[in-house]
């Protein structure tokens, strides 16, 4: 199947001929579905606080901060250009007509002075056509502006990734969701020492935009929000690459003979998330942000989150330090027990079949992982993963974060299950990466290999099969500790298309 190109090329990437043939065998055979218990809903894997606890956990969090013993890391995966947050504006260049003709079209040219870069892309019309926007509209010539948003020539938003377009404005100025996330993270993430590190994955395209702009805004930031940043990057390692394939399971060879490798999905990014030296990390997407005047449920919610990982983590760290022993008595096990099965709602149906060495064996090896407390919102549509009590490999029950994929929707019982969901995953979660020694955890050894997507792509007119890794939040982190909360939607505030930035939670005050 390979030769000797092939296997240098496998050199060159990091990986080697075995990884290509079981990925090309997933290809071929494709995932199996997971089962399911239940979905998780509020008082069966998602815990609701009051105000009480609320203000507990928030306490909690703030005490953990101020310790210097402590080192805390806001993790932004800002990879990829957003071109898909354009698609509606490419169709419009690319369609017979010339006037806006969809309410998505007429939308974007209505309210077109309300978006932060109008002031850009204004100055971008001026000096490629010789006309302002409004003068460019009263003419007629609107693809021209389209172009000017979306072009080289112009704003180049069309190839920019999300995290370097100007979301919100700011009176005179305008602020990036890179910005956004630095405003954010001062506000919950902050050390003892007043330092704010912040690490996004980024495409190496992008790179020395994502430093120059660091560099020119961090100092007005530190001065704004009374901290100091430590802003690092990295790239999507080539080694988690996954082969492409035909349509009869061969590789996929590019015109020169090579085999085609493409980027294997947000999951991958464990190997990145894998390298950071940190003590407790926030995950959140590049685009879940908000102006400064409605940060402030943001703030509440993740030392919420915060307060209640460092909470559990406690707790486990003192139950293997009893367990570290041959001391512990039938009732410290049983105490251990209904924490693991109640608070972490990881099951195990014949746990009563085990005498107390091998139910201290087991106890010790479910709570000796990472750990991760996702935020939960109420379910109105939005598109996302939804959290899940599901059936893992050695047979017990854990809480996951499924997609829709990754379950049989053919099966009346789960598709009922994923439809009435109460709840989906917004991608807000706080994580602790050390075990109780202070060891960091080697984060790969924790991924599900045997979940993951495939997908049809093609290239050159050529179909193909595309494999993806198991998703960072959802296979990458499978095996971890999980505990699930419910927070607000109005923490939840992505931008999917340009015209979402019109909706009142990315307006001025």
């Amino acid at each position: 199947m390979f030769d000797e190109k092939d296997l240098e090329q496998f050199k060159k990437k990091g990986t080697n001929a075995e990884n290509v043939k079981a990925q090309l065998e997933l290809i071929k055979n494709g995932f199996p579905f997971l089962e399911l218990e239940a979905a998780a809903s509020i008082g069966n894997g998602i815990i609701a606080v009051d105000d009480a606890q609320l203000n507990k956990y928030i306490k909690m969090w703030d005490a953990y901060c101020s310790s210097k013993r402590h080192s805390i890391t806001k993790f932004v995966p800002a990879s990829g250009a957003a071109s898909r947050m354009f698609k509606d504006l490419f169709a419009f260049l690319d369609a017979d007509y010339t006037v806006p003709t969809t309410r998505f079209e007429k939308t974007f040219f209505e309210d077109i002075t309300k978006f932060a870069f109008y002031k850009d892309l204004d100055a971008a019309c001026v000096a490629n056509e010789g006309k302002n926007i409004k003068d460019l509209v009263k003419a007629g010539s609107y693809k021209a502006v389209v172009s000017n948003l979306l072009g080289s020539k112009g704003l180049n938003y069309g190839a920019l990734p999300k995290g370097l377009l100007k979301f919100h404005s700011y009176g005179s100025s305008q602020r990036t969701p890179f910005e956004e996330h630095m405003a954010e993270s001062s506000m919950y993430a902050s050390g003892a020492d007043g330092v704010v590190q912040i690490h996004f994955t980024v495409s190496p395209e992008h790179w020395p935009l994502f430093k120059k702009l660091a560099d020119s805004c961090s100092k007005t930031f530190s001065k704004r929000f009374g901290v100091t940043y430590d802003i690092s990057f990295s790239e999507q390692k080539p080694s988690t690459d996954t082969v492409a394939a035909t349509a009869d399971g061969t590789p996929f060879r590019n015109d020169d003979g090579s085999i085609l490798f493409r980027p294997g999905g947000h999951g991958a990014l464990i190997e990145n998330l894998n390298e950071l030296d940190t003590d407790i990390v926030f995950i959140k997407n590049i685009d879940n942000v908000v102006p400064d005047h409605l940060k402030a449920d943001t703030v509440t919610y993740k030392k919420l989150l915060a307060g209640i990982l460092v909470t559990a983590q406690s707790k486990i760290y003192d139950y293997l330090h009893i367990l570290d022993g041959s001391k512990y008595t039938a009732a410290q096990l049983k105490t251990i027990s209904k924490f693991v099965s109640e608070t972490l709602c990881c099951h195990k149906k014949d746990i009563d079949t085990l005498d107390s060495k091998q139910l201290a064996e087991w106890l010790r090896s479910k709570l000796n992982r990472p750990i991760r407390v996702c935020g939960m919102v109420k379910n109105v549509g939005e598109p996302g993963g939804g959290p899940f009590l599901a059936y893992n490999a050695d047979g017990t029950v854990s809480l996951q974060i499924l997609e829709s994929s990754q379950i049989d929707l053919n099966d009346a019982r789960k598709k009922e299950m994923f439809t009435k969901g109460t709840h989906f995953n917004p991608v807000d979660l706080v994580c602790a990466v050390r075990d109780y020694k202070g060891n960091k955890f080697n984060l790969p050894d924790y991924v599900d290999k045997a979940t993951g997507f495939i997908s049809s792509k093609s290239k050159n007119g050529r179909e193909l099969k595309a494999l993806e890794l198991p998703g960072l939040w959802n296979g990458a982190m499978s095996d971890w500790n999980t505990l699930f909360v419910e927070v607000p939607l109005s923490t939840f505030n992505p931008v999917k298309t340009v015209n979402d930035l019109l909706r009142p939670q990315h307006q001025p005050a």
